[in-house]
């Protein structure tokens, strides 16, 4: 995979929510669980960071039932959110020095 820079923390739950294919409303109600209530993603942020995703191949639109547009991730939406993953746990890994530090 091509060098990613980090994702936003709204791109990153997205993924992750749909690890388990869904649609919009849902997929709100899954980043809030995801999140224990830390992260409320309206409906303007969430279908920003989904044509953005679909256009860059890490999500497709799955079907249509009604108004509801069924997402899920794609095999590049897993290796980005992957690498992002592998990412933040680096991140702390070195952040484990601060812990030592402040005791």
């Amino acid at each position: 995979m091509q060098e990613q820079g980090p994702m936003t923390e709204a791109m990153y739950y997205v993924l992750l929510a749909l690890l388990r294919p869904g649609y919009g409303y849902g997929m709100m109600q899954r980043i809030k669980e995801l999140s224990r209530g830390r992260l409320v993603m309206g409906p303007g942020t969430l279908y920003g960071v989904l044509s953005r995703m679909n256009k860059d191949g890490w999500i497709i639109l799955k079907g249509e039932e009604g108004r509801r547009k069924n997402y899920a991730i794609t095999a590049k939406g897993r290796e980005a959110l992957l690498t992002e993953y592998e990412r933040l746990l680096r991140l702390v890994e070195d952040g484990s020095l601060l812990k030592e530090e402040l005791r």
